[in-house]
């Protein structure tokens, strides 16, 4: 699920940067380093999209840099257990099919696909697919699915689906 939340972070600046653009400068590395990042706490950073405020920056006495607390507002995509989402299938072998959710991975295992669909190992690509072939899973398909798992480091998000469940498979 997507949220829109204040956040903090503080940005490292070198001297060399101080100038009539300090400002900008220092916006700019607030995008490089924090969209497209991921917190267990929060999710992932997906954008930025207005800067609150710019604190007063804080010199470091070992080495000069300045440190500048930023709060800001992002768009962050945090997914719960239960949740039904859309995904793109990358890989497909005997053992599950892997997604990806945007930036989250998602595997399913082939016990969590219904049992009258069958791994097909001699297809080109490998897919899974029912035997009057009227349902054929393989890489680069859409699909929707559950999510009956989730394991969330400090640094990244991995999950864990089913398409044991009405209206989930192919979109």
């Amino acid at each position: 699920m997507f949220y829109h939340i204040s956040l903090e972070h503080s940005i490292q600046l070198h001297p060399r940067y101080f100038g009539p653009s300090l400002l900008e400068t220092v916006k700019q590395k607030l995008f490089s380093e924090v969209e497209g990042t991921c917190s267990g706490k929060y999710g992932f950073v997906i954008a930025v999209t207005t800067i609150d405020s710019i604190g007063s920056g804080l010199i470091q006495n070992s080495t000069g840099f300045v440190v500048y607390p930023i709060k800001y507002k992002a768009i962050v995509f945090r997914p719960f257990k239960g949740e039904v989402l859309d995904s793109i299938v990358t890989q497909v072998n005997k053992v599950g099919i892997f997604t990806e959710i945007g930036p989250l991975s998602c595997f399913i295992s082939r016990h969590s696909i219904p049992a009258d669909m069958q791994f097909e190992a001699d297809s080109n690509p490998p897919c899974y697919k029912t035997p009057d072939e009227e349902v054929v899973i393989q890489p680069d398909n859409e699909i929707r699915l559950k999510i009956v798992g989730l394991r969330v480091d400090a640094t990244d998000i991995f999950a864990i689906g089913t398409l044991m469940d009405d209206y989930l498979g192919l979109s």
